[in-house]
């Protein structure tokens, strides 16, 4: 990870440390004029036909977040304007893990991948780049109710339940994304990777709760419209970045269904144009789907079920016990009553015990190195749980530090041995640790015996909540995995960095208003020698007919362009917008405030 800069921005300076790993620097200096030139070719292009079909905030938001028609952003500037509305803005590597990326938004900071998409993708890409995240994202943030929504969600999908078959599936999509924009990929490669992908998609078998949440994100966050079914308005970053599905997706070929919880069963393609899209009628519709949603969820719903997902998901998990005491670790085994009630939970391998999120002392994963298991339930000999006893209570069942005791829980598991110590939080009664001690079961089996060492039995007559990761983070010191396979740094070779130099030119001559003599020598060369290149004939052809020069080359770039949007049906419509913008210029995009 390169040297953390949190860009004297309070969110950003926030972020927990296992937040922090995914952060890359952004490297302005690697953009070329030809990412210059997508950027402002897309931007002028978005708010042209986003004025009129953008949710109305949009393009004032642009301003607030720090953004211009004329170059690509950068995070300092960023940061300068979010802060001022409580957000941050980090660059990072192409895809990151779903939760990850969704606890950032908890912590207000948005994720921002630091590539910008290739011109032969200047439509769309299906990898991450700086212009879905940045000119797509960051604007709406400015609406209080929807980054309202997009922190809770973010609050939300950090406890979400994930499967080692949602991780395999993310690995394929983001190696997908990455070959795609791959210059040099070879087909047969992404051919294979699409197989994998398709093959994830198909044998995920019952969706975990990170997989229907990353739902309700896709038709929300990223492709979600608002208003009505008849004229609805985007805001959806995937739809305000693309300027090909921007337009595509107000055809009546694509069905418009109102917003709702049943959207959780609808999947999606990330490298196909969707087939309907979800409309809200409010922001606030969108945080009442998710409350109901939430309610499914394991974090809410704690119990045998909740514990079972988690020993499915063979990843560090944390079940939360109705004393305050949670258990970090990866779960293993659990004992069940015939009513299905839990009896007791065990990990395997590092594992730690916290409150309230934070790590207690002396209970690090260090310590509980191989594992932790404990009854869940009350005593036998009391109606009233243990986490509650008062002083009385526990003398008269001779839980006394420093004396021995026998303990029946209604289970059958017993637990016998000399008191050591009484941890109390908050007035309940959460850990109590034995020396000399012997637990068994109904059964007799034994559980653990004097020779282990120290017992810490975990207190609480209900396991309320388990979620995914551990409860204090950073103290369990939880790196998540960051993928080996990287996004593809290009090497230009020296034609290709001569056609850069083309584009420099064409754009200083448009930002200084002079130079326009050496107009026709560029062009000249990129007729010779850069053939398949549109986009700078483009730009030249815009400052032509802005400045009304040069009417022969003017009429020569015209002919040129349409004859090659005839001959390469791909770049019709891009060339041809591209044309009309110039003809029917719109306002300028920034007003300075």
């Amino acid at each position: 990870m390169d040297a953390f800069n949190d860009f004297n921005n309070a969110q950003v300076k926030n972020l927990p440390k296992h937040l922090k790993q995914y952060i890359v620097a952004q490297h302005y200096e690697h953009y070329t004029p030809v990412d210059h030139a997508v950027w402002r070719y897309v931007m002028r292009q978005n708010y042209s036909y986003l004025k009129d079909v953008a949710y109305y905030p949009y393009i004032k938001g642009l301003n607030r977040a720090g953004l211009n028609i004329e170059y690509i952003p950068d995070l300092q500037t960023m940061n300068d304007h979010l802060g001022k509305i409580g957000w941050g803005a980090v660059t990072v590597d192409g895809f990151i893990p779903p939760v990850a990326f969704m606890e950032y938004q908890s912590y207000h900071v948005l994720v921002i991948a630091a590539d910008i998409r290739q011109i032969k993708h200047i439509e769309y890409t299906p990898a991450p780049d700086i212009i879905h995240e940045s000119a797509g994202h960051a604007p709406i943030i400015a609406d209080t109710d929807y980054n309202n929504y997009l922190s809770y969600f973010g609050s939300i999908g950090a406890k979400a339940m994930f499967s080692s078959k949602d991780h395999d599936l993310y690995e394929a999509i983001r190696t997908l994304s990455i070959l795609k924009e791959d210059a040099n990929a070879h087909p047969a490669d992404i051919k294979k990777v699409e197989q994998k992908v398709a093959f994830c998609q198909d044998n995920l078998g019952d969706p975990s709760e990170m997989a229907l949440l990353s739902r309700l994100h896709w038709w929300t966050v990223e492709y979600g419209l608002i208003g009505s079914l008849e004229n609805p308005k985007i805001y959806g970053a995937g739809l305000l970045s693309s300027i090909g599905e921007s337009s595509t997706c107000m055809q009546p070929d694509v069905k418009k269904l109102w917003y709702n919880l049943d959207t959780v069963n609808y999947s999606y393609d990330i490298t196909k144009p969707q087939p309907q899209l979800f409309v809200t009628p409010t922001f606030q519709n969108l945080i009442d789907v998710l409350e109901a949603f939430a309610d499914t969820m394991s974090f809410r719903k704690g119990g045998a079920e909740s514990v079972l997902k988690a020993i499915e998901s063979k990843n560090v998990c944390t079940a939360v016990y109705s004393s305050g005491l949670q258990i970090t670790g990866v779960f293993t085994d659990v004992g069940l009553s015939k009513k299905d009630e839990l009896l007791f939970i065990r990990t395997s391998g590092p594992s730690a015990l916290s409150n309230q999120n934070k790590q207690l002392n002396g209970h690090d994963k260090n310590y509980h190195k191989d594992g932790f298991s404990s009854p869940v339930g009350k005593l036998k000999t009391s109606a009233k749980a243990l986490e509650n006893f008062e002083e009385d209570e526990l003398n008269h069942h001779q839980i006394i530090v420093g004396e021995k005791t026998n303990l029946i829980f209604e289970s059958g598991i017993n637990v016998s041995g000399l008191v050591k110590n009484i941890l109390i939080k908050d007035q309940k009664i959460i850990l109590i640790s034995f020396e000399d001690c012997t637990v068994k079961d109904e059964n007799e089996n034994i559980l653990f015996k004097p020779e282990w060492g120290t017992y810490d039995m975990a207190v609480g007559e209900k396991v309320v909540s388990v979620f995914c990761g551990a409860a204090d983070k950073d103290a369990f010191e939880e790196i998540s995995h960051v993928s080996a396979m990287q996004t593809k740094k290009i090497e230009y070779p020296k034609e290709v960095k001569t056609l850069h130099q083309l584009y420099q030119k064409v754009r200083d001559i448009r930002i200084n208003d002079k130079g326009f003599e050496e107009l026709l020598g560029i062009f000249k060369e990129l007729k010779s020698n850069f053939r398949e290149d549109w986009l700078c004939a483009l730009e030249i052809l815009e400052i032509l007919e802005q400045h009304h020069l040069q009417k022969e080359l003017t009429v020569e770039i015209n002919n040129y362009l349409n004859l090659k949007a005839s001959n390469e049906p791909e770049l019709k419509k891009l060339i041809h917008d591209g044309i009309g913008l110039i003809k029917n210029p719109v306002t300028q995009l920034i007003i300075q405030e």
